[in-house]
């Protein structure tokens, strides 16, 4: 059974603020200097304007010793949450049967 979450995901990009840029004492412009990036990049995401795209996930994990999959999995959480409450044309979509291919 799914668990139903009545609260969004938080956005990668405050995680990216609480969790790594306050506690380390960085900067956008120091940390975007870290990821080759710039600083608007970096703003974007950590003001959660934009996504932790693939490439930055792989950045970012590089720069954290993480893994790009909790950065990306934190972006997927976050999509999906809104993406379900966001439209209801998803709903539209209907389930292919499938026959069985195990004989009866």
């Amino acid at each position: 059974m799914r668990r139903i979450r009545k609260r969004p995901p938080t956005h990668p990009g405050a995680i990216l603020k609480y969790d790594y840029l306050e506690p380390l004492s960085l900067s956008v412009t120091n940390l975007a200097d870290h990821l080759g990036v710039s600083r608007i990049t970096v703003s974007k995401i950590v003001n959660e304007r934009a996504p932790v795209t693939p490439d930055m996930a792989l950045r970012l994990s590089r720069v954290f010793s993480t893994t790009p999959g909790l950065w990306a999995g934190l972006q997927k959480e976050y999509d999906l949450w809104h993406a379900e409450r966001g439209s209801e044309e998803w709903r539209k979509a209907r389930p292919i049967e499938i026959p069985s291919l195990v004989p009866s």
